[in-house]
């Protein structure tokens, strides 16, 4: 993917994940806490940076995930995108985290980045974007809607597949969200 910028919110940039973020996206994990304590009951570990290479669905192959960093200025991480393109079919993709900083957020920067990448995703053919969050955390939920997602019921079953990932037994009540891509977009 070629690098992107949003103005939203000041001068971000979107790009492929490297190595040298781990620590950025590390300080992201700890700011998010309200993310992860919604999603999972705890606070993010420090092997979770790690884990996010290797979270994927049964059915998807490793070239389909894409770990996006959002920067401001060099290298400064303020989000994070975890895509899967092509999945569950060749006409979709599958969002199973997407974090912004609590220092960048109701700036405009995740809306910007996520009108961005859908419209990079319509002009790849894709005609669906899915998105999971925990049912009870509001900034997600509300994000999502504001955005046109469908907000699909909550799904308790532990091992479940939901968006671009299988749901480990921390996780209760993730929902999915559904957003049909114009073609002319």
């Amino acid at each position: 993917m070629d690098e992107i910028e949003v103005a939203m919110g000041g001068p971000v940039t979107v790009r492929e994940m490297r190595p040298e973020d781990e620590a950025g996206v590390g300080r992201l994990f700890v700011a998010c806490e309200d993310y992860f304590v919604a999603a999972t009951g705890a606070p993010a570990l420090p092997a979770d940076v790690q884990s996010l290479y290797y979270a994927l669905p049964e059915s998807a192959d490793f070239e389909q995930k894409r770990l996006l960093a959002v920067c401001r200025a060099a290298d400064d991480v303020v989000g994070l995108v975890d895509v899967v393109d092509r999945h569950p079919d060749g006409g979709s993709c599958s969002v199973g985290v997407f974090l912004v900083a609590p220092e960048a957020r109701r700036q405009g920067v995740g809306a910007g980045v996520a009108r961005r990448l859908i419209e990079e995703a319509a002009g790849r053919g894709m005609r669906t974007v899915l998105a999971t969050c925990p049912a009870d955390w509001e900034p997600g939920t509300g994000f999502l809607r504001s955005l046109g997602f469908e907000i699909g019921p909550a799904q308790e079953a532990a091992g479940a597949a939901v968006g671009n990932r299988t749901r480990h037994s921390g996780e209760n009540g993730l929902l999915t969200a559904r957003l049909k891509v114009a073609a002319d977009r």
